[in-house]
């Protein structure tokens, strides 16, 4: 059983979105009460996920300074604008966002994805981001951690382009895609291009 804590700047989620998730097998959902802190919401109720309804600035604030209190995976829904989503989100544990207008059906798949330890961005959230904000910490776990450049030929590989489609995608010429994918495989001690892309799934350095 997954143990849902919802979190809201006006005390409740979209109407409706709790009961929505509350329903769904193997979901426990707990409402967040307004004027309680975060960090002793979190210390009572013991979430294995956060849905956020906070902003990402708001979000990140938040979980940074709960201190000793353990942190759930976040999954933070924006109204649009992702600016306040950032390396130091990823840190303090926002593992999704979403847009507001989500559906509660993608959102609860989002819930789902999160508590099993994968990050999930929509694409239009995450074509806004730098490259270097989709780094999760896990990457630091390699010797020697991918490149801005060689994550974004690692997402066009998970896109399934081959070296001339990522050479077009990047702007950049087709030996350059070909040494990028050959870095990337010898720093994820990959076989092939199908276990590099596994594994970055697996290691947070792909959004899904």
């Amino acid at each position: 059983m997954t143990t849902l804590l919802i979190t809201a700047d006006t005390g409740a989620a979209r109407p409706g979105l709790a009961d929505f998730l509350d329903a769904r097998s193997g979901l426990r959902v707990v409402v967040g009460v307004a004027g309680l802190s975060l960090a002793q919401q979190i210390a009572d109720v013991g979430p294995d996920v956060l849905l956020a309804d906070l902003g990402a600035t708001r979000a990140t604030s938040l979980l940074r300074d709960i201190g000793a209190v353990p942190v759930p995976p976040a999954l933070v829904l924006l109204a649009r604008d992702w600016r306040g989503l950032d390396a130091e989100s990823l840190r303090v544990g926002v593992r999704g966002v979403l847009p507001r207008e989500a559906t509660a059906e993608q959102i609860g798949a989002a819930i789902e994805a999160v508590a099993h330890g994968l990050v999930v961005l929509q694409p239009d959230v995450a074509r806004g981001l730098r490259p270097a904000t989709v780094r999760a910490p896990r990457a630091t776990a390699f010797a020697e951690p991918l490149t801005a450049r060689e994550l974004e030929v690692l997402a066009a590989m998970a896109d399934g382009l081959g070296n001339k489609a990522i050479a077009t995608r990047l702007a950049i010429s087709p030996h350059t895609a070909k040494f990028h994918v050959a870095s990337i495989l010898s720093k994820l001690n990959a076989t092939s291009r199908a276990e590099a892309v596994a594994i970055g799934l697996r290691q947070g350095l792909l959004m899904i």
